[in-house]
């Protein structure tokens, strides 16, 4: 919508169309983040997991005290994601790198966050190192009708065996009252190199098209959003040949899928950094009913990252990077390596 000149009030927005006449319109808002909470996990060893690798199992002295702050800084940066603008904290997050259901029900049961009343979506995966992905959601605004887990296959070039990895999380809900699919991924990492490693992003990448394309078969205006550390930045294959995501609305087909983060990377904005290069492998993408034009029903209005100074390192090697919680064997006090993504969803509101 051109023009749109915006100011807001609680979860509302009025706004004025510059068009051939001033007419007034109020909005509703909500916020759908992502985020990975690099490592959270709990302080008890799970013999079934190789938890005992995480940073927080390493910690000797102080683990439940330094476990409470991780949680709480946690709920801290969810709490503030787009509460500028809504006053309110996210109707929906994604997160990743979460050990189990636990330290979710630790995290929306922080003082920051237990008015709020989140529930939570979550299942275990087969991962080796017992991290999962997770959607937590404001009950009073998203009603969820089903879930599901769907398990990435992929195997070692070399041994043939499996490598076991994170699920995706399908969800489908009422976000008050309109039908929405969140599908929330951490896609495999680039251990032993981006080009070595590429064609399991790709696996996943299909997976994920799958997952899409089930939902469009019953439903072609079906409105999905996906999100997660995908490991790849929005110009590698796996998005941009797989998803085939596009940078502008107008080249998005039906059944076809918006990615508003290809902007902030031409624009060398990141989500997370190493070796001082940025990359934004923290993505949100949509498909194309929730950008046509109209604001009837819910659609996408805008996408940042939420990089606030506080979660910011502001010295030493690491200046400008995403404050995270464990380095050198310790804790920092920090928050995350990656900063969380997040898009604006908004309806007119009828008088």
């Amino acid at each position: 919508m051109k023009n749109l000149k915006v100011w807001l009030s609680a979860v509302i927005i009025t706004a004025f169309v510059s068009v051939d006449a001033q007419e007034g319109k109020k909005f509703k808002v909500h916020t759908v983040a992502f985020y990975n909470l690099e490592n959270l996990f709990d302080t008890v060893n799970d013999p079934d997991k190789n938890d005992e690798a995480s940073p927080m199992m390493e910690i000797k002295a102080n683990r439940e005290e330094i476990y409470k702050k991780k949680v709480h800084n946690m709920a801290r940066v969810i709490s503030d994601i787009g509460f500028d603008v809504t006053k309110n904290t996210p109707a929906l997050v994604g997160v990743a790198e979460v050990e189990n259901i636990e330290v979710l029900e630790h995290v929306v049961n922080d003082s920051l966050l237990l008015a709020k009343d989140y529930g939570i979506v979550h299942f275990n995966s087969p991962d080796r190192r017992g991290i999962d992905v997770g959607l937590l959601y404001q009950k009073e605004l998203f009603q969820p009708i089903s879930k599901s887990t769907h398990t990435l296959k992929i195997f070692d070039d070399q041994s043939g065996k499996r490598i076991h990895t994170r699920d995706q999380l399908l969800v489908t809900g009422k976000l008050d009252g309109e039908t929405i699919h969140v599908i929330v991924n951490h896609w495999p990492s680039r251990r032993g190199g981006e080009a070595k490693s590429r064609a399991k992003r790709v696996a996943a990448a299909k997976l994920n098209k799958r997952i899409i394309d089930s939902l469009q078969v019953l439903d072609p205006y079906a409105k999905v959003i996906t999100m997660g550390d995908l490991n790849d930045n929005p110009n590698n294959a796996s998005v941009k040949d797989v998803l085939k995501a596009k940078r502008k609305k107008k080249d998005v087909k039906l059944k076809g899928i918006y990615n508003p983060m290809i902007d902030f990377y031409k624009k060398g904005l990141g989500s997370n950094a190493y070796r001082d290069s940025w990359s934004l492998f923290d993505q949100i993408m949509v498909t194309k009913p929730l950008i046509d034009e109209g604001y009837d029903s819910f659609k996408f209005y805008k996408a940042g990252i939420y990089n606030k100074n506080y979660i910011i390192n502001k010295k030493g090697r690491y200046k400008g990077y995403p404050k995270r919680s464990f380095a050198d064997g310790g804790f920092t006090n920090g928050f995350s390596d990656h900063f969380p993504v997040y898009i604006y969803l908004i309806k007119e509101i009828k008088y």
